[in-house]
């Protein structure tokens, strides 16, 4: 029997969700005759929803403010001396959203990195920019480091930390373990990607006794990982890392299709840590649960304000509000698409998709202030068109 919606959930009402979250927990305050709070909320918003630029909202939008008005008030308001103060309110935001029926115990949680390039080259502006291989013309990025978690089909960020080049990834790691603790979640399994592979993240984990899957990047020509990728079978064994650190380590073979259609051998490696009796298929396909992460960052990028402000702190920002509206989103989501019946919760996911909150967002808005509809020009368009 298909259930049918009782009621409706207008583009006003996800509007309003949204500013009460960040005008409760994020520092966006404007007190001018002709740009206030709430217009400030708004730029962002169709910002976002477009993936343009505050500049390009302003033009586009006829009764607000001038951008350059905008953008200095984001400047006064985003400062670099200011950014953990950010980053803290950033996290109650994304806190505000977590259901009250959420269980805390007896999910896993997984971590990961998001980068975004910079080609700056003021040392002051470097100074904020971490450092790794070459992508996207570029070697140094801004970054945060994000916890996740999917409970009944809504993926949730927990925490987020922005990334420095003098943090290691040790902190990283125990900086976001220690807000998701504050939440009341307890993980049963962490799921880390290649990034947070390091002897002292490992040891910290086993002497936490907690447990968790760490994709382990295979290196070496000769020795190190590469040389237990042998023989035909998936298998689990005991390595010793070079920093000396010692972890129980699976290695699946695969044999995923080449272009030409060919399959070949691929090796995937895990360090597992608490978890004695999995075998490594187990471990693999546990792993891939951890990908819903990945789609988080995928969304988060449909929803980035574009920006080329050399305010670290901004840039930062827009990293932040992004994820913190895909939250928003999912929760939304969560709320009002569940279907009602007996049985397992189950979401009507073609209900509230992505682009669609983000679309309906983006059309009250535009309502509200409106939209030009007509440029100036130095020809009479009718001499041409008519």
């Amino acid at each position: 029997m298909t259930m049918i919606p009782e009621y409706e959930l207008s583009g006003n009402q996800m509007r309003q969700v949204t500013h009460q979250t960040i005008q409760t927990h994020l520092s966006i305050e404007a007190s001018g005759y002709r740009c206030t709070s709430e217009m400030l909320v708004d730029v962002l918003l169709k910002a976002s929803s477009e993936g343009s630029s505050v500049e390009a909202v302003c033009n586009d939008l006829e009764d607000v403010a001038d951008s350059n008005t905008i953008r200095e008030t984001f400047n006064r308001e985003f400062e670099v001396g200011d950014l953990w103060e950010q980053e803290v309110q950033m996290n109650q935001a994304l806190a505000s959203r977590v259901p009250s029926n959420m269980p805390r115990k007896g999910l896993e949680i997984a971590m990961d990195f998001h980068d975004e390039p910079f080609y700056g080259k003021s040392p002051e502006l470097r100074s904020y920019a971490v450092r790794t291989q070459a992508q996207k013309g570029t070697t140094r990025f801004y970054r945060i480091a994000s916890a996740y978690i999917i409970w009944r089909q809504v993926r949730l960020t927990l925490a987020v930390t922005y990334v420095l080049p003098e943090h290691d990834t040790l902190s990283v790691v125990r900086t976001l373990l220690q807000r998701v603790h504050r939440l009341g979640f307890e993980a049963t399994i962490l799921y880390l990607d290649k990034g947070f592979c390091s002897g002292q993240v490992i040891t910290y984990l086993q002497d936490l006794k907690q447990s968790a899957i760490i994709a382990c990047p295979i290196r070496g020509k000769t020795g190190g990982t590469r040389a237990l990728c042998k023989g035909r079978k998936s298998y689990r064994t005991s390595h010793i890392f070079t920093d000396g650190t010692e972890a129980d380590l699976v290695l699946v073979a695969t044999l995923p299709k080449t272009r030409g259609g060919k399959r070949r051998r691929k090796w995937l490696a895990y360090v597992v840590i608490g978890l004695d009796d999995w075998t490594p298929q187990k471990v693999k396909r546990q792993y891939r649960r951890r990908f819903g992460i990945e789609c988080s960052y995928r969304q988060l990028r449909q929803v980035r304000i574009r920006t080329n402000s050399r305010n670290p702190a901004l840039r930062f920002f827009v990293l932040g509000f992004a994820l913190l509206l895909v939250t928003i989103w999912a929760s939304l989501r969560g709320l009002f698409c569940r279907i009602k019946g007996p049985g397992r919760p189950r979401l009507d996911v073609t209900l509230l998709r992505l682009q669609r909150f983000i679309n309906m967002i983006r059309r009250t808005v535009e309502d509200i202030y409106g939209v030009t509809m007509m440029i100036p020009t130095y020809w009479n368009p009718q001499s041409v068109i008519y």
